[in-house]
């Protein structure tokens, strides 16, 4: 709640609408785990007279990917919209921030994709506590709190995104790093062995030190204590349903990491490659490695699509012919 549960208890507990949160990490993390902790800890009322809380627990947490929809249809969803506003608004549709219980708090996932005419809306809300639904001048109030995610750095949203300052100054009250699974197993070992019988015991239903101990020993002989885990903690969960059904998981490094590393190298040492080769191939390693284009642009300081624009560039380098200046230009045309 805060760092310090005396004062949280003598001043915050039923201000903490006014503080919001940003969630940063890898795709696979666990961050909406991370928010739906976060947003079901509020506090809610005790209705003494009904003998019960105002709201369910359940009911206190909304989230909203705010990848999946176009522009055009982000506004409705966040807002609502009035029937007859655009072509298909066939009836009213309520959006996030109505549905959303004022003792509760929504998560905005993928946050760094909105552009700034959306930003600009969304910090009337965090300002003012007020929207309009699209296609009336009807104000709703949210009294809510809100939780923001992105997979993206905070260099890159603020950077190269164009992420607007006054708009990040109201979102960063508390900002939360989720630590990819790689992190969290080095850094205490005891980690994997607890994520798999957890895991284990949600898909089987029952706990189970028979299945767990089947899949640490693939875990161990397949992949070793040093896999870099680049699907975070969704990728362990495919991992011990692989090796529930065959008894076997391989990893996402592999052979992809392993043949563009040995591709690049013999490159090099022939001397017919050139710069913008280099740095494809370098992009196409670390993708291979780490699974992501975040976590390349994370690492090179490139943005993503120019990453994602390489990483294609170089599995068509590698189907064309291998000739230095030719293949270079060809690489560097289909880039541009």
């Amino acid at each position: 709640f805060t760092q310090d549960i005396e004062l949280y208890d003598r001043y915050l507990w039923n201000r903490m609408e006014d503080f919001s949160t940003l969630l940063l990490g890898e795709t696979g993390t666990g961050k909406g785990t991370a928010a739906m902790a976060i947003g079901r800890s509020g506090f809610i009322p005790f209705d003494e007279g009904r003998r019960r809380f105002v709201e369910s627990f359940t009911r206190s947490f909304v989230s909203l990917n705010l990848s999946q929809f176009p522009d055009t249809l982000i506004e409705s969803e966040l807002f609502g919209h009035k029937k007859g506003a655009f072509t298909g608004a066939v009836k009213d549709h309520q959006g996030v921030f109505d549905r959303c219980s004022p003792h509760g708090a929504i998560l905005l996932d993928e946050i760094g994709e909105i552009s700034i005419p959306i930003q600009i809306k969304l910090l009337q809300v965090l300002q003012e506590r007020v929207f309009s639904p699209v296609g009336s001048h009807q104000e709703g109030r949210f009294q809510g709190r809100v939780i923001a995610a992105t997979n993206r750095s905070l260099e890159e949203i603020r950077r190269q995104l164009g992420f607007r300052d006054d708009f990040y100054y109201r979102l960063c009250s508390d900002i939360i790093v989720v630590p990819p699974l790689r992190q969290r197993i080095r850094e205490a070992p005891q980690e994997l062995d607890d994520l798999l019988a957890h895991t284990v015991a949600r898909m089987v239903g029952e706990p189970s030190t028979e299945l767990v101990g089947m899949v640490k020993a693939v875990v161990d002989a397949r992949l070793g204590l040093e896999y870099p885990w680049p699907g975070n903690v969704r990728e362990l969960e495919q991992c011990v349903r692989r090796v529930l059904l065959k008894k076997d998981y391989a990893g996402r490094e592999a052979a992809g990491a392993t043949d563009t590393a040995a591709e690049l190298a013999a490159a090099l040492e022939a001397g017919r490659i050139d710069s913008l080769g280099l740095v494809q191939g370098y992009c196409a390693l670390l993708h291979a490695r780490h699974g992501t284009y975040e976590e390349v642009a994370r690492r090179t300081g490139l943005d993503r699509r120019t990453v994602r624009k390489y990483v294609q560039a170089w599995k068509g380098r590698r189907e064309g012919p291998q000739e230095g200046g030719a293949a270079g230009s060809k690489a560097a045309s289909r880039a541009r």
